[in-house]
């Protein structure tokens, strides 16, 4: 028996486009992440649809934080998987979405904090953390196979 569970959702992103949600929420008897009582949650956004993202990529990555304690959130942008819209070629309308899901982490499972984990999404994360932080959300940023990892 694992110690945590997978729920399915949607949230709806602000121009009315649906995300399929997966939440990898921990066991109440399962012990959470110390994490100082903060409300640390992580939000994984897949890599671009249009190169072949889908929140499927991230299964394994989530399973092992609500695994260990933290609640984790995979998503399908617009376009990907069962969710609706279309993917659009700049990235922008993306941001719209990772917007929507992390209000709604910070609404449904009492966040105060979120680590963004983004692959591949090159300059558009910096993009989501600005917009996520100007809502009032205190937003961490992790980078993972991203080309800014050589830079570090």
């Amino acid at each position: 028996m694992s110690n945590y569970t997978v729920e399915s959702c949607k949230v709806e992103s602000a121009d009315r486009v649906v995300l399929h949600t997966r939440l990898f929420k921990p066991r109440e008897d399962a012990g959470r992440a110390d994490d100082g009582g903060r409300g640390l949650g992580v939000v994984l956004v897949h890599p671009y649809t249009v190169l072949g993202g889908c929140q499927a990529l991230l299964r394994g990555i989530a399973s092992e934080l609500a695994g260990r304690g933290l609640p984790a959130v995979t998503f399908d942008m617009r376009g990907a998987g069962k969710s609706t819209g279309r993917p659009s070629l700049t990235g922008f309308a993306e941001v719209k979405d990772v917007i929507a899901v992390c209000k709604w982490a910070c609404d449904n499972l009492s966040l105060r904090r979120i680590l963004l984990v983004g692959s591949s999404a090159d300059g558009l994360v910096e993009h989501f953390v600005l917009q996520i932080y100007r809502m009032g959300l205190c937003v961490s940023l992790l980078c993972l196979l991203d080309r800014y990892v050589n830079r570090l």
